[in-house]
Order: structure tokens, then sequence, then C-alpha cells
């Protein structure tokens, strides 16, 4: 079991979704480019299967913004964004109503 201390370790921001390519050596992943409004960082997520480029461009998510990087089968990522899953699949987290980038999730 992780303690609350353990949770406050962990950062979370809101973030924008700028861009987005397909990952290129897996058929299950993104790259996504994350606007925390004073900086980007890069972030790999396995959302293909349920959002095209297209709907993710300009979206706020929840990122992990202090997570130590990770190289997900050959590309770096720099954070994790926070999602759902059921049986229809993922959706990602996400303000009711747009926030100012970067800021704080608590």
């Amino acid at each position: 079991m992780a303690t609350i201390d353990d949770f406050r370790k962990l950062e979370f921001r809101i973030a924008e979704i700028k861009d987005v390519v397909e990952h290129p050596h897996a058929d299950k992943l993104l790259v996504l480019t994350l606007d925390l409004g004073d900086r980007t960082k890069q972030v790999v997520a396995g959302i293909k299967s349920s959002y095209s480029k297209e709907t993710l461009i300009g979206k706020q998510v929840v990122v992990v913004d202090n997570l130590d990087t990770a190289v997900l089968r050959g590309v770096e990522s720099a954070g994790m964004i926070l999602a759902g899953s059921d049986e229809s699949g993922i959706v990602i987290v996400s303000p009711e109503r747009k926030l100012k980038l970067g800021s704080i999730v608590k």
C-alpha cells in the first residue's frame, strides 16, 4: 500500500497536447508533445486505440510531471498522462473547464 507521503511526492499538473505523432516502433503508442505553460515535454502514451491525432490536439490533460524519464520502445517519455479504461476503451482524465497551463492538480 502507498502512504499519503508517497502520494504527496507526485506532482500532477495541467498540460495541453500540442502535437501527436505515431510511435515509430509500436502499434499502440502515440508520442505527445505537452505544453505546461513554462515548458514542453514529450510523453509516450498507450492511447492509440481510443484517440486520433485530431481529437487530441488542443486537449487539456492531467500529467504526472515529476516521474523519472523512461524509454519506451526506443522513445523517451518524461511523464505520464492520467487515463481510465474499461471494456469500451480508454478515456483521458481532463479538467471540466480550461485551466491555466501548469496548474497544480491536488
